[in-house]
Parts: C-alpha cells; sequence; structure tokens
C-alpha cells in the first residue's frame, strides 16, 4: 500500500515542531511507520542546502538563486527519502514542503505563484501532500516566540511585513486546496491545538485499513 505525505506548515514560532512530535506520536499509536524529516534538508547535500539558505550573509540573496536552491534540495530530498519512503508503504511527515515555497517565495519575496508552479511539475510531476497541517497564528505572536529561541537564521531576520505576506499566501494556499489542509489556530493554548489536531486527522486515518 502506497504511504501517505504529511506536512506541516506556518510561519515562524508557530509550534511546527513540538506539534510535528505530536503527530508523529499519534500516527505511531494507530500502528502507522512513520519517517520524519523536514525541508529544505532531509538528506545530506540537502541540508548543506539548507545551511547556504539559512545562513545570514552580507551578500545579498537573488530571489530567484533561493527559489532554485530550494527546489534543488527538494528534489534531492524526493528522489533520496521521500518518495522511497512512500513506496514501501511507510508514512511521511515533513516540516515544510512546497507550499512553503509558495509562502516565502511567492508570497514574502513577492516572486507570485506561476514560476513556482513550473517548477513544482518539474521537480515533483503529480506528488502532492495528502494533508497538509497548517499552524496559523497572528505573526506578532510567533514572532515574539521565535525571538525567544535565540539567534535567527536569515529568514527570520526579516521585517514584519514579510512575514504578513506569508501569512497571508498560506492562508491562499489553503482556501484554493481546502480539501487537502487543515488549518489550525496555533495562538490557542497547546492542549487545544493538539485536540484540534487529533481531530481533524481522524478522516485521514479512517480512509486507511491498518
Amino acid at each position: 500500500m502506497q504511504g501517505k505525505l504529511i506536512t506541516v506548515e506556518g510561519v515562524e514560532g508557530v509550534g511546527k515542531s513540538t506539534n510535528i512530535e505530536f503527530i508523529a506520536q499519534h500516527l505511531r499509536s494507530a500502528g502507522i511507520k512513520v519517517i520524519l524529516t523536514r525541508e529544505p534538508g532531509g538528506t545530506p547535500l540537502a541540508e548543506d542546502m539548507r545551511q547556504l539558505l539559512l545562513t545570514p550573509r552580507d551578500e545579498t540573496v537573488c530571489d530567484t538563486a533561493e527559489l532554485l536552491l530550494m527546489f534543488a534540495a527538494r528534489a534531492q530530498h524526493l528522489n533520496e527519502v521521500i518518495k522511497p519512503a512512500l513506496q514501501r508503504g511507510d508514512w511521511v511527515l515533513c516540516d515544510r514542503f512546497t507550499d512553503a515555497t509558495y509562502a516565502y517565495q511567492g508570497g514574502g519575496r513577492e516572486m507570485g505563484f506561476d514560476t513556482i508552479a513550473k517548477l513544482e511539475q518539474l521537480v515533483q510531476g503529480d506528488l502532492r501532500p495528502h494533508c497538509t497541517v497548517l499552524l496559523d497564528a497572528p505573526v506578532e505572536v510567533g514572532m515574539a516566540r521565535a525571538k525567544k529561541r535565540g539567534a535567527l537564521d536569515r529568514f527570520e531576520q526579516e521585517k514584519m511585513d514579510f512575514f504578513e505576506r506569508v501569512r497571508q499566501a498560506y492562508l491562499q494556499l489553503a482556501q484554493q486546496h481546502h480539501q487537502r489542509f487543515l488549518v489550525i489556530d496555533a495562538a490557542q493554548q497547546l492542549p487545544a491545538v493538539q485536540a484540534d489536531i487529533t481531530k481533524g486527522l481522524a478522516a485521514l486515518l479512517a480512509q486507511v485499513k491498518l
């Protein structure tokens, strides 16, 4: 049986790491083998590209170069990790995926969606997430949490209006692809967030014969 690809998205500080661990445990308790991974990254080569993308630098990074590095890392990640896992019947739980590119480069960098859609088709073919959990919270809430974590990476150093565009792009994607998006109010207390996630995943789990 083909595995499922679940992605978790959201701006900085919405609790992705904590809730990804929760989702993994929830799926494993249902008898599902889960592979945890992230983007950009997931393989040694893709992790090297992640460092190139996230490290603050004096040189201005060209938006197109940033976009192509994202998809180069994704191509390697898909080939080495995601596709083999899905073919084995495992479920892949990924911290960010192509929706993040639409949000950060398409929305935040104001590159639009058209070029990203072409690269998505080139790199992924017909492969899309079966379910995308969007942890949504006001930008000021997320950034206040992110700043408590310590030094900020190159993206986290962007201004608030950048993240407002990112959030709006995510919400636009969720509206356009409402069948696969599970939008969670991440400004709630953690128990309420995780209760909503559990409820939302129930429909996906019900489709799977274990």
